[in-house]
């Protein structure tokens, strides 16, 4: 197993024993196309294959405007012809009564499965993706120009039946000071990372009036004369977020903003107080969810049973969101309203543009992107169902909703037949539905990961990297080990044969492990063997194995940067464990004796780790 190619034949022709087809003639057609498109033709001929084939299954039948670039014979495309045959009728193209799941589960497989593998874009894409970017904010100042006052009284008046409650808890706390900030993993833009983050000798004056650096930067009032210091920069001066591009898939980057340091510790403590006030209101934790993709699955299961539930999927869903809306929705709550706005960048430094000044909320790579976006969503739906009703809204008549709408980041679920209108609205101001990826008329739905096809779950196992060929590639041997046992449990065990071969010979120590253990090695059904043998200080079954390590970066601190540290994070657990007591700003030093920082090292090393090995150990196989 030594290509990308090979995989794909080896899965291929285990799909075809299982739909009791053939894939003779497929295997030929990847293997000529990819010698002369190259991996493009895995990673975005093939992926385009797949979408269109759902947007066939939605629609209940094969059109010609579909599957560019494959030849035909009668009413369906060649390729995967023999699978094609057991879901839609070749003369008509038209979907059959009883489509086989099998075989709808394999065409997805052998055409999405290389669409988000991790590969660097071409400079023509990633300059594209920061042009799109700009385009993207013109657009949002085009719907903010659009926008009546009929629509802003509108969106007020939908998101305060909403969200009053919560959102009048979380202005409390600004103005009471008991919002608790803390630093995200990732970059920033000033460059700090890791612990160098609470040596941070730069804010800006809008946030010094509900964030003050005394206060929220430092321990206590005994250090207030590194006060001296600080830079506290004027709005002109302030250091806009730099965008960036990531890898996502071969055919587009990501895009995201990195915010700096001062702005996102603030941007965190506005997030956990948002995201705790939502979690307490039964209606809303209903709606809108942060850390659990579970309730969005179900929904999307169940609607391709009932069809009476939709699933939405939004394109550049924050980058879509407008500050003005942002600004609407907390107007009734002044001092929140002031916290969102000051620890909010206004300006973006994009490569290739240079520094522009934001419409839109944020970007990905803000911490309040995701809980802002979220309640701007939920907003705009209920106003799309009341459109729909032709009736006003109260409280009584939204509860009914439970168990129809859930919103998690850019994943929607709402009513079919309130599609119409909630596509209006959500369009109307600013959003933008992706309709490849939006499915609402036949029996298949997809959300936060899951895809489902009349009740069946036709979720895909995906290829993250290309497949290694020396064990010190410690990432992509990680990952295939991962794909190996996805496979396995996706029922895919002679393609999980082949790999185990190349998987031995590339480790040479390849154990039988549980799902549980940290070993990289292969699950079974069966366990690990009855006569492995016992050993070590607690008598338990040892084995030779890979484990992956990543030891952080060495990142010292000491002083006031130390204990404002060790205070937020005892601070922090204190709350989760005492959640219905609000404490005061100060720190109590009581704390210190009820709680403990758990790693002894987090002094002297933190961040993201540079480089990640793996080393050869003798450990549990569970």
């Amino acid at each position: 197993m030594k290509s990308l190619t090979m995989l794909w034949m080896e899965i291929a022709d285990e799909s075809a024993i299982r739909c009791c087809t053939s894939a003779t003639r497929d295997c030929k057609t990847v293997s000529r196309r990819f010698k002369y498109e190259g991996i493009s033709f895995l990673t975005i001929t093939l992926p385009s294959f797949g979408k269109d084939f759902e947007r066939s299954l939605d629609q209940g039948s094969v059109d010609r405007s579909l599957f560019q670039g494959f030849s035909w014979r009668a009413g369906l495309p060649r390729f995967l012809g023999g699978f094609l045959d057991l879901v839609f009728d070749r003369s008509s193209g038209v979907l059959l009564d009883e489509p086989n799941e099998d075989a709808i589960l394999a065409i997805r497989q052998l055409t999405l499965m290389f669409g988000k593998v991790h590969l660097e874009c071409s400079q023509e894409r990633i300059d594209g993706a920061f042009d799109g970017f700009i385009q993207c904010e013109q657009e949002v100042r085009i719907a903010d120009a659009r926008r009546t006052k009929a629509d802003l009284a509108s969106f007020r008046r939908m998101s305060s039946m909403l969200f009053a409650d919560v959102l009048t808890e979380v202005d409390w706390k600004v103005f009471d000071r008991t919002l608790l900030p803390k630093h995200g993993p990732g970059a920033t833009a000033d460059g700090l990372r890791g612990n160098a983050k609470y040596l941070q000798r730069e804010w800006t004056v809008r946030l010094e009036e509900y964030f003050p650096f005394g206060e929220y930067a430092l321990p206590n009032s005994s250090f207030w004369d590194v006060l001296d210091d600080v830079n506290f920069l004027e709005p002109g001066q302030e250091r806009p977020v730099r965008v960036v591009a990531v890898p996502k898939t071969l055919k587009t980057p990501r895009i995201i903003a990195i915010e700096p340091t001062a702005m996102q510790y603030a941007q965190q403590a506005v997030r956990n107080g948002i995201e705790e006030a939502l979690s307490k209101d039964k209606f809303l934790s209903s709606v809108i969810g942060f850390d659990n993709q579970e309730p969005n699955q179900f929904l999307a299961r169940k609607g391709s049973i009932t069809r009476a539930l939709a699933t939405l999927d939004l394109k550049e869903a924050s980058d879509r969101v407008s500050n003005q809306l942002v600004r609407e929705m907390l107007i009734y709550h002044p001092h929140l309203q002031g916290a969102v706005d000051a620890c909010r960048s206004r300006k973006a430094d994009v490569p290739g543009h240079g520094v522009i000044r934001l419409a839109k909320f944020a970007s990905m790579g803000s911490a309040l992107t995701f809980p802002i976006e979220a309640m701007v969503f939920t907003t705009l739906i209920f106003m799309g169902i009341e459109e729909e009703l032709g009736t006003p809204l109260d409280r009584e008549t939204i509860q009914r909703f439970r168990g129809k709408v859930r919103v998690f980041g850019d994943d929607l679920i709402i009513p079919v037949d309130m599609v119409p209108s909630v596509v209006r609205k959500l369009e109307h101001f600013g959003a933008l539905v992706n309709t490849s990826k939006s499915f609402w008329t036949g029996r298949f739905r997809e959300s936060c990961g899951k895809e489902y096809y009349d009740g069946a779950d036709i979720s895909i196992v995906r290829v993250r990297e290309m497949l290694p060929t020396q064990r010190t590639d410690a990432i992509a041997v990680n990952s295939l080990v991962s794909l190996r046992n996805q496979l396995y449990w996706a029922g895919y065990w002679r393609t999980c044969e082949k790999l185990d071969v190349h998987l031995q010979a590339l480790l040479r120590h390849y154990p039988v492990i549980e799902t549980s253990s940290a070993m990289l090695g292969r699950e079974s059904v069966l366990g690990y063997p009855p006569d492995t043998p016992i050993g070590g200080r607690y008598q338990r079954p040892l084995v030779k194995g890979w484990v992956v390590t990543a030891k952080l970066p060495i990142n010292k601190i000491e002083g006031e940067a130390a204990l404002l540290k060790c205070l937020l994070i005892l601070e922090r657990k204190h709350r989760e464990s005492k959640p219905e007591e609000v404490p005061q700003r100060a720190f109590s030093q009581s704390l210190l004796s009820s709680v403990s920082v758990d790693d002894s090292e987090h002094l002297e090393r933190s961040g993201r780790p540079r480089v990640v090995n793996i080393k050869l150990v003798k450990g549990s196989p569970y």
